[in-house]
């Protein structure tokens, strides 16, 4: 039995996802690193496991409340885990990105900032002193009452509300307007009120046009409906709502995302005239800090604000600067001081949000404590990283262990302890390799970690291909970018690289179909592929209509005359109407679980188990599988069981080319990381038959890859090239760019520091080039 002071965390019999039994001890007060291929298992040991477990201890210490949540939850598939300390876990997954919530609001800086100006702020002659709140748009005494505190105001215009002005009413021309019987309800009304339907919308009075788009007025009118011949026409009393008041009413109250999303195609957002987009009401705005509004001061990239912070007269103001700078040295540190206090969450990308968080940690003052981290080093340059071990040495200097699942290989080199998960994907993996100090994983045949963090031999040099033509992008002068022109070469594999911050994806954002030499193009981003356990890899690449046509196919569909529908899980009615799915989850296979005290988390349904369907649907069968059997095959099996149907073999086939096999088809999308959301894209991209010239433009897609990915990825990225396409990638792996034709390096530092064009030409050139932070690292692989 371990003592009390056993000095490592002990796992033992470890189950959850692909893990096979897994016994694994790992010491405390060291930094760990957890590597391994995509879908190995090594983020189920870090996270589903030993974070897991801890967050269950948390929730047994806490009211019966919590503990009986957590019972709906579901404790971690685990035998049995001893010297666990309480757990902090910072993930990529985002939580719901909401327009309030900004850098300030993540890092506590805004808090600080408020506070400031409350206590040392220089006010008006005679003004009342405001508390910290009245500095916040996100509370009543702060915010703008015009724009409620968004800075924006949602306005719609005649151009937004009627795109062809050619069209008549009766033909659509107000295309704002619901279709089917609404729509034509409206129209009809219009009619019943004197107006002519049938005339061109341009040749109508503007007054009228007026009325019609955007009046308040609701009149209430005899409608006599002119229908088919053969249906009767019953008079209504019919109530009209102007197209401004449709899609404002659709946009504020609608609970259906895709009418919504339509109704914001008809609304332009304009800065609010009466805070002009500050979001603070006048009196906060009123008061300065060395002549700064708090506003002003949001706007700042953190590395200029913490040079203005010198504080002010009083011994307030220089205790509350000296606060505020050693809140942003982390920040700075971590390669962020380009952002701004104001910049809004959801324009960060998801390695971005965690270090913000990380930086925040540091701050924290815990101690003994398990840091989990998942993949800190995602979209940072090489030159970042090294501060990031740097803080994460802090982490551990303080008296904590840091838990880290990454891939990038400096990391791995600068961790005390290395667990290697693998050997391979899915079924493959799940098992330890190597639990012990970074040097001797070397002697691990069967690691494809291995290869990569000891073979220093430099990659075969590749012979650079001969572009046929050049895109001109710019001159662009957006976000930090001011008149830059960049010349991409067609027909060539380009890597776009520069620290975090540079512009890259600002520069690239400007590729459009409209560009002469692009084509057509694909833009392959790492947003999710669906925001609930609804949405997942089947029904995204379509390959789910395939296998709900092959269940209605079966003999057993047959007689019961089920049709394709019966075997969606997004058909409701239960069996008398056709419906397959399970009531109790509405098909989603889980329930969402609300912890009052912290974000709500999903659990398996207790009907169906998460199997999604009700048990007469999954008595239907096909080849001794029932439809969620099938959805739990891993694309890998899904492919040898479905060898002999060319329609769904050939969208496996393309899962298979970027490295996917290890997922399962019904995998939920909430569960894939971006990487893995970016590759089923690209994936889905593939599989069509692809005509004439088509520009590929990925945004980091080695993200979240091991090295054996990345090649596995590079493969059919160069294969789209040699086919005759263009491909451009913002990257920061360097083994990815020393394999590029051409090379366009902007920087040479973040924010304000960069912005510039630092080098462009083939990698060789671009490793030689002066003032560029990327030459360095860039010169150490190439051949």
């Amino acid at each position: 039995m371990p003592s009390p002071h056993d000095p490592y965390v002990r796992v033992r019999g470890a189950r959850e996802h692909n893990l096979r039994g897994v016994d694994v001890d790992i010491p405390r007060d060291v930094l760990a690193v957890f590597t391994g291929v995509s879908g190995s298992g090594k983020s189920s040991l870090a996270f589903g496991t030993i974070y897991a477990e801890a967050q269950r201890r948390y929730f047994e210490s806490v009211a019966p409340y919590a503990r009986r949540l957590i019972h709906q939850v579901g404790a971690p598939k685990v035998g049995e885990i001893t010297g666990l300390p309480p757990a902090v876990s910072l993930q990529q997954r985002r939580s719901a990105p909401t327009s309030r919530s900004s850098v300030g609001t993540v890092t506590n800086l805004s808090n600080s900032l408020r506070m400031l100006y409350s206590r040392a702020g220089d006010y008006p002659p005679g003004a009342e002193r405001l508390d910290s709140d009245s500095f916040s748009p996100n509370t009543a005494v702060g915010a703008c009452p015009e724009c409620h505190g968004l800075g924006q105001v949602h306005r719609t215009t005649e151009e937004l509300l009627v795109p062809d002005p050619g069209l008549s009413i009766r033909e659509g021309a107000i295309a704002a307007w619901p279709g089917a019987w609404q729509g034509k309800n409206l129209r009809d009304i219009l009619d019943a009120l004197g107006h002519d339907v049938d005339r061109p919308w341009r040749e109508l009075p503007a007054e009228q046009r007026e009325w019609i788009l955007f009046t308040d007025e609701q009149p209430v009118v005899t409608v006599h409906p002119v229908r088919d011949a053969d249906r009767i026409q019953r008079p209504y009393q019919g109530t009209y709502m102007s197209a401004r008041r449709y899609v404002m009413k659709t946009f504020a109250d609608s609970k259906s995302p895709t009418l919504r999303t339509k109704a914001e195609r008809f609304l332009a957002a304009a800065p609010c005239r009466a805070c002009g987009g500050s979001r603070l009401r006048p009196e906060a705005l009123a008061v300065t800090f060395g002549g700064r509004t708090i506003a002003d001061v949001a706007a700042l990239p953190l590395t200029e604000l913490a040079g203005l912070l010198e504080g002010g007269s009083s011994e307030a103001a220089r205790v509350l600067t000296e606060d505020l700078k050693s809140r942003i040295g982390p920040v700075v540190e971590l390669g962020l001081g380009y952002l701004s206090l104001d910049r809004a969450t959801p324009t960060l990308s998801a390695g971005e949000l965690q270090r913000l968080r990380l930086a925040t940690q540091l701050r924290s003052g815990l101690f003994g404590v398990v840091y989990v981290l998942d993949e800190p080093s995602a979209g940072l340059h090489p030159a970042d990283t090294e501060a990031l071990l740097t803080v994460l040495a802090r982490l551990k200097a303080a008296g904590n262990t840091v838990f880290v699942v990454e891939h990038h290989l400096d990391v791995m080199r600068g961790a005390d302890w290395l667990v290697d998960v693998g050997p391979q994907a899915g079924e493959h993996g799940g098992k330890v390799l190597h639990s012990g100090p970074v040097a001797e994983l070397a002697g691990v045949t069967e690691s494809a970690t291995a290869r990569f963090l000891f073979d220093g031999s430099p990659a075969a040099a590749r012979q650079v291909r001969t572009p046929r033509g050049q895109l001109k992008v710019g001159p662009v002068s957006r976000h930090n970018l001011h008149g830059v022109t960049a010349e991409f070469p067609l027909g060539v594999f380009t890597a776009v690289t520069g620290v975090s911050g540079s512009g890259k994806s600002t520069l690239i954002g400007e590729i459009t179909e409209e560009l002469a030499g692009v084509g057509r193009l694909v833009s392959v981003d790492q947003k999710p592929i669906g925001r609930t356990p609804r949405s997942n890899l089947a029904t995204y690449t379509g390959l789910f209509d395939v296998v709900r046509k092959v269940f209605a196919a079966t003999d057993e569909a047959r007689v019961r005359r089920y049709g394709v529908g019966r075997f969606s899980f997004n058909v409701g009615g239960g069996p008398p109407s056709g419906g397959g799915r399970c009531e109790t989850c509405q098909g989603e296979g889980f329930v969402s679980v609300e912890l009052l005290f912290l974000p709500s988390t999903y659990a398996p349904c207790p009907d169906c188990g998460g199997a999604r369907y009700n048990p007469e649907t999954l008595q239907v069968a096909y080849r001794g599988r029932n439809i969620a059997q099938v959805l739990d095959l891993t694309v890998e099996g899904a492919a040898e069981f479905f060898a002999d149907t060319p329609a769904v073999a050939r969208s496996l086939g393309a899962l298979l080319d970027v490295g996917l096999g290890y997922l399962r088809l019904g995998q939920p999308a909430t569960e894939l990381s971006g990487g893995e959301a970016q590759r089923i894209k690209l994936a889905s991209e593939l599989q069509r038959g692809r005509r004439g010239h088509t520009l590929y433009l990925l945004d980091e897609p080695t993200t979240g890859l091991h090295p054996a990915d990345v090649e596995v990825l590079m493969r059919q990225l160069h294969g789209l090239v040699d086919a005759g396409h263009t491909v451009v990638v913002v990257e920061h792996d360097m083994s990815v760019v020393a394999g590029a034709d051409w090379v366009i390096d902007l920087g040479p530092g973040g924010g304000d520091a960069g912005g510039r064009i630092v080098a462009a030409g083939p990698p060789v050139g671009v490793a030689r080039a002066e003032g560029s932070a990327t030459a360095p690292y860039l010169a150490r692989v190439m051949p």
